[in-house]
């Protein structure tokens, strides 16, 4: 009795979600807007991990990081000139630099796309 029902939720989910990506319109603009208000605070990661990969402990470079991430959001500063002046920041400009990359999100694009490629039946 569930399995009836369950296909029919997923047909539902199915032809509503190939709606919503036929129908998806991408702005970049707006996209990079959205990722130039947050002042660099989306690539704090990147720079926490970056921090312990040069051997800092986890918890100081968490503390680093943190602290520069809320004086970014404060002070209306970016996170990566903040993290530059930082005499406790241990990266070099270079690494800095690439951990505010976006390439580092976009990498894998291409492999995504090849995934989505429609399968030819035959």
């Amino acid at each position: 009795m569930a399995l009836p029902d369950a296909c029919l939720v997923l047909d539902y989910a199915l032809v509503r979600m190939t709606k919503l990506v036929d129908n998806l319109v991408v702005d970049a603009a707006r996209m990079r807007a959205n990722l130039d208000a947050t002042r660099g605070l989306v690539f704090s990661q990147a720079v926490l991990l970056a921090l312990v990969e040069g051997g800092m402990s986890r918890d100081d470079a968490y503390r680093i990081v943190q602290r520069n991430a809320m004086a970014a959001w404060d002070e209306a500063a970016p996170l990566a000139d903040l993290l530059a002046t930082d005499a406790e920041c241990t990266l070099t400009p270079e690494t800095l630099a690439a951990c505010f990359s976006l390439e580092r999100f976009l990498h894998a694009t291409g492999v995504v796309f090849d995934r989505l490629a429609p399968v030819e039946l035959g």
